[in-house]
């Protein structure tokens, strides 16, 4: 359960690399030799965290650890923290560099969904000072949600995968962010978009997982749909989606992903699947009766799944740098069940 003491520890792992610029993977085109220019150059707010995506969402998770448990023993370093980090100037820059020749695709589309929640989360955190890291961040926010809106316009396929590029995970968390910020457009088109890639889809196989998932590629269209369905269609919906949930099957969704080296960077992927798996679950199994068959299956997936890698977050750099962050929507999810 995410308790005090282990917001405390989670804490501690994002601020221990938020700010740490190297190693670093940068997803940056060259279009000349001016253009090479270290990470904090490029971007002043996120040139941590190994790279670009996982610093926006360490911000996300020290931003809800912060308006969850307001008394954290943390909690004054991450409010210096996000004082420094969103300043205008700061996010001037990191607008600046969306304007740059090739970057339509710069960190599409995970990259913005995680800096929507980011902006999004921000907005909740009830003090003054939070006012004005928010105000600061909407530039790039609404940078984003225009980027979304062109991009669905004319994206005519899903990406179905358990990797950044996964539509359906995308879509879930830009959902969340329009509806509670009431950007009705880029809701709208989330919900005209998942309608039309997920609604048909029938007795899912869940291929699953790849050598490198940290998504699920099957619970995340399920998760997906959770969010723009309204219950009663969606539970038809659902039912269609896994006709032998009862049963347990497709067995694939069931069993923890086994990760056989966690200094290996894409294998550490596996760790986030069983988090994103446990996270799905539990929320997929919010909206049925204890007494469906269903229920109980679920919840012990959830269950097995957060228990196999909740105890390797940190340890090795390469699940470290963003683990925490699926650890931790595991654990809300496992709370609120």
């Amino acid at each position: 359960m995410p308790t005090l003491d282990r917001a405390s520890q989670f804490a501690e792992i994002a601020l221990g690399h938020v700010t740490r610029e190297y190693p670093n993977k940068l997803d940056h085109v060259l279009a000349g030799q001016a253009d090479l220019q270290a990470p904090r150059a490029l971007h002043p707010i996120f040139y941590g965290s190994f790279d670009w995506h996982s610093c926006v969402h360490a911000y996300w998770l020290l931003a809800r650890l912060l308006r969850r448990h307001p008394g954290l023993k943390q909690a004054d370093r991450i409010r210096q923290l996000f004082g420094e980090a969103f300043t205008p100037d700061h996010v001037a820059t990191e607008l600046a560099y969306l304007g740059r020749p090739m970057t339509e695709t710069f960190e599409r589309p995970y990259g913005w969904a995680w800096l929507l929640m980011l902006v999004g989360e921000l907005a909740l955190l009830p003090t003054e000072e939070a006012s004005h890291w928010s105000a600061a961040m909407q530039p790039l926010a609404r940078a984003f949600s225009q980027r979304f809106v062109s991009f669905l316009q004319k994206a005519t396929y899903p990406v179905r995968t358990g990797m950044h590029s996964s539509s359906a995970f995308a879509i879930t968390l830009a959902l969340a962010y329009a509806r509670t910020s009431g950007d009705s457009v880029l809701a709208e088109a989330l919900s005209v978009a998942a309608r039309l890639w997920y609604s048909a889809d029938v007795d899912c196989q869940a291929w699953e997982p790849g050598a490198e998932d940290f998504l699920s590629a099957t619970l995340m269209e399920a998760e997906c749909m959770r969010h723009v369905l309204p219950a009663e269609e969606f539970g038809a919906w659902f039912a269609r989606f896994l006709p032998r949930l009862h049963q347990s099957e497709p067995n694939s969704l069931f069993q923890p992903a086994r990760v056989a080296d966690r200094s290996d960077g894409r294998i550490a992927h596996l760790d986030g699947l069983n988090f994103t798996r446990s996270w799905c679950w539990n929320n997929l199994a919010s909206g049925l009766a204890p007494s469906d068959a269903r229920w109980q299956i679920m919840r012990d997936a959830a269950r097995r799944h957060l228990e196999a890698s909740l105890p390797h977050v940190s340890g090795d750099y390469m699940g470290e740098h963003w683990l925490a962050t699926f650890a931790w929507l595991a654990l809300e999810a496992a709370q609120a069940a």
